[in-house]
């Protein structure tokens, strides 16, 4: 039978949609033996999870009716799209977020009833396309490439759903798993030990300019760049430091479409099976964005990242944890107020160093901690080390 171009653009579309909740559930703690360390974390870029670990995702597949009811409303959703806007719709969603879609702008009033619930229409978009379990829009967070960011009220609000991200719920109080002492961060006689930020401050690879590493970090009354970013395999830096000017930043492997931080470009020398496997797998990697009420991190790639970061934490814990996060989340990974507070007074470290209380650490696909195969990041294959001007 013949078909127009709008309903082949809205089959595709439904036949694109996310998973149900019945995938499934990865353990706890990410690597909790040396044997689950071998298997590599399930793709997975919607569905029922929640982004920390031990975080279930809730319910199974929805009963047939419901399945019917949610296809209906997703068609005659679809259905009052142009055919640009589906277009436009189908590209983002078939390329996972990964290529730069414009906005999906339709009216901010409309609503849409799903069973005994009503649901705003870019959050039942997620729902079919993105995270199946997904109930209230407080739940998300649009990323600052979207034409509804940050506008409270307007006539019309961006419903593509990769322009949004899940919001990252901390845990409280952190496992046990993923916590390890403070003591572990001071330099010892045990290279593994060695904090990255020092080996960072040790380097002699210089930086654009001709100024060393530690030059670009602490030149006096230098606010040209609000942070800058190495990125390390094993103990083992690769590249020079990346100054970062804009306020949103992408950091990849391999996206021809990729404007950024590309890792795939850096002249590496590891051989290590390992780190061949993980770097396959950073993808679009993720998303560094420094925004109002601080610096944002929006994980893009199929596989979870980890971060550890001081203002996470307890300022009075001597404790550091290490947060999971799985894709297609974002968290605030850093608060410029929490990190002046963590500042003693005559502190000269402090206004000296900063990477104290200023850095966050991203690895890729492997976490660090306790119950990890490995101890330190040092010892994951890919990571990340974002050092922030605290001028």
């Amino acid at each position: 039978m013949f078909r127009t171009k709008r309903s082949v653009l809205v089959r595709r579309l439904w036949r694109s949609r996310a998973p149900g909740g019945e995938e499934e559930e990865e353990a706890a703690a990410g690597e909790p033996s040396a044997a689950a360390a071998v298997a590599e974390p399930r793709a997975h870029l919607g569905g029922g999870r929640g982004c920390c670990p031990g975080k279930a995702g809730r319910g199974g597949r929805a009963a047939a009716g419901a399945e019917a009811e949610l296809k209906a409303l997703t068609h005659a959703v679809l259905k009052r799209l142009k055919e640009r806007q589906l277009e436009g719709l189908l590209h983002a969603v078939e390329s996972r977020g990964g290529a730069r879609t414009p906005c999906l702008l339709l009216p901010a009033k409309a609503d849409s009833r799903l069973g005994q619930h009503w649901y705003p229409l870019p959050v039942l978009l997620c729902k079919v396309f993105r995270w199946p379990d997904l109930r209230h829009c407080s739940e998300v967070k649009r990323l600052c490439c979207c034409e509804s960011y940050g506008k409270a009220h307007s006539e019309l609000v961006c419903c593509n759903p990769h322009h949004l991200s899940r919001l990252c719920e901390l845990e409280s109080p952190p496992p046990p798993y993923s916590r390890y002492p403070m003591d572990f961060l001071k330099p010892t006689d045990c290279p593994d030990s060695v904090p990255s930020s020092t080996e960072t401050g040790g380097t002699n690879c210089l930086a654009p300019g001709g100024l060393s590493d530690s030059q670009v970090l602490q030149e006096p009354g230098d606010r040209s760049h609000w942070c800058v970013v190495a990125y390390w395999e094993e103990k083992t830096r690769v590249g020079r430091l990346y100054s970062v000017q804009e306020p949103s930043l992408d950091i990849f492997y391999d996206l021809p479409q990729g404007n950024g931080f590309c890792l795939g470009q850096l002249n590496s020398d590891n051989k290590s099976q390992l780190v061949q496997k993980v770097r396959s797998k950073i993808g679009y990697g993720i998303q560094l964005t420094k925004e109002v009420d601080g610096v944002w991190v929006y994980n893009r790639s199929s596989y979870p990242i980890f971060i550890k970061s001081a203002t996470l934490d307890n300022p009075d814990s001597r404790t550091l944890q290490v947060h999971k996060v799985f894709p297609g989340f974002s968290i605030k990974a850093f608060d410029y107020e929490k990190a002046y507070t963590l500042q003693r007074p005559n502190d000269h470290e402090f206004t000296q160093q900063p990477w104290t209380g200023f850095t966050v650490q991203i690895s890729f696909v492997k976490g660090w901690g306790q119950c990890y195969t490995r101890q330190f990041i040092s010892s994951c294959p890919c990571w990340l080390e974002v050092i922030f001007n605290n001028r």
